[in-house]
């Protein structure tokens, strides 16, 4: 008797647990890709990109200048002053592999901080379909591992619409 009351309660909190709950699917970074603004964050990115390679060719072509000029003084120099300009190179060696990966490092925090209204955008349309509709979980597909989705669940079209976006 005890134990078909406590399955009877064990089904009663169940069934009130899913009653309480909606979770849905929504596919951010589709809907980010497909986003206009998008333009002209990759236009901000590459336009970034460019100015970052040209101050690199400027330091590229100054330490080339600087090996032809070495090579061409080279046999009239001292000791002293190979190992000098020898020094030199190394440390403009030095400086354009630091400013590589500076350049990296700063091409990836640019796209951040480009990227951030779009996210912002997204998470507040998201959070109003999610209520309009009437889901109490949204979970992003984009890199996450799920072994089943069931897809009457999935608000990326909806959002889509919000934002006005035609597929």
């Amino acid at each position: 008797m005890k134990l078909k009351i406590t399955f009877i309660l064990a089904l009663f909190f169940i069934g009130f647990t899913n009653a309480q709950t909606k979770v849905g699917t929504v596919n951010s970074e589709l809907i980010v890709g497909k986003m206009p603004q998008m333009k002209g964050v990759l236009q901000r990115v590459e336009s970034y990109g460019k100015q970052l390679d040209s101050t690199f060719q400027i330091k590229a072509t100054e330490y080339k200048e600087k090996v032809n000029s070495y090579k061409a003084e080279e046999k009239l120099m001292t000791d002293d002053d190979k190992k000098a300009r020898i020094q030199e190179l190394r440390t403009l060696e030095q400086e354009m592999g630091k400013f590589r990966q500076n350049g990296t490092a700063m091409m990836q925090l640019q796209k951040e901080q480009s990227m951030r209204p779009l996210y912002k955008k997204l998470g507040e349309v998201i959070a109003e379909v999610a209520k309009a509709n009437g889901y109490t979980q949204i979970l992003t597909t984009t890199g996450n591992e799920f072994g089943y989705i069931d897809e009457r669940f999935d608000i990326t079209q909806l959002v889509l619409d919000k934002l006005g976006i035609k597929e």
